[in-house]
């Protein structure tokens, strides 16, 4: 691995519109449990049942007390990791422009990135269905589900439920940063969910380099990436810091 972290250390400082994309892999090490995948939130409910905005239109209360109220605690408790750390020191390092991610927990801004953009929304935070106000998740009262605005509203993780588009300015903008940059780190993701999945796809198309951090293959290994260094993203993170300090 030394010899990988040395070459994506060198790729980066000679880099010039570097992106990140990340997934739930780079959270797990904060206690976040991914949604798919081997243990992740989608094999023990069932993501139409819950995880669709018609549900939660019917009948809110059901998918706050069988989904949203325990992914809410977890991520009123967790705080970055490592590897949340390491994006936001590579930004403060003039390395990296930006952060796209298909996590809805906050973590990256928590950590200190200044420019993420979020696929999904942000659980971090609640959204009145009727006034539109906004709330940080941890300062709603969930004595009662759901949980209601001070106008008598439901509030609602601001994420995209399953039927709901992603936000047009998300995409565009992910999309165009990922056609000028010339290095993209894909961190924590399998890399198979769309449009996010996408995005490596077209950094290569235009010329861009793809360095996977993962502790697994994925669809891009061999393909699109041109190397994967594989571990935890904490770990990775801490080693590429520590040799770009030490070129510095």
């Amino acid at each position: 691995m030394k010899d990988l972290i040395r070459r994506a250390a060198e790729d980066l400082m000679g880099a010039k519109r570097a992106v990140a994309l990340t997934g739930a892999g780079i959270s797990v090490e904060s206690g976040i449990p991914p949604f798919r995948g081997s243990g992740g939130v989608w094999e023990r409910i069932d993501p139409m049942e819950y995880g669709h905005i018609e549900t939660f239109e019917v009948n809110p209360g059901r998918v706050w007390r069988g989904l949203i109220q325990e992914l809410k605690d977890i991520i009123d408790r967790a705080s970055p990791n490592d590897g949340h750390r390491g994006l936001a020191r590579l930004e403060s390092m003039g390395l990296l422009d930006a952060v796209i991610t298909q996590n809805v927990d906050g973590l990256h801004q928590a950590a200190g990135s200044t420019d993420v953009l979020e696929f999904h929304g942000n659980c971090a935070w609640q959204r009145c269905m009727d006034c539109g106000e906004k709330v940080k998740s941890h300062d709603v009262d969930v004595s009662t589900l759901p949980p209601r605005c001070l106008c008598g509203g439901v509030f609602r993780p601001d994420w995209v439920f399953f039927g709901e588009d992603i936000p047009p300015m998300t995409l565009q903008r992910s999309q165009q940063l990922a056609m000028r940059c010339d290095l993209m780190l894909v961190v924590g993701t399998s890399a198979v969910v769309h449009p996010a999945a996408y995005m490596p796809v077209i950094a290569r198309d235009t010329g861009a380099r793809i360095i996977e951090i993962n502790p697994e293959r994925t669809p891009l290994t061999g393909t699109i990436s041109d190397y994967l260094i594989r571990g935890g993203a904490g770990e990775v993170m801490n080693a590429l810091i520590a040799e770009l300090e030490g070129m510095k």
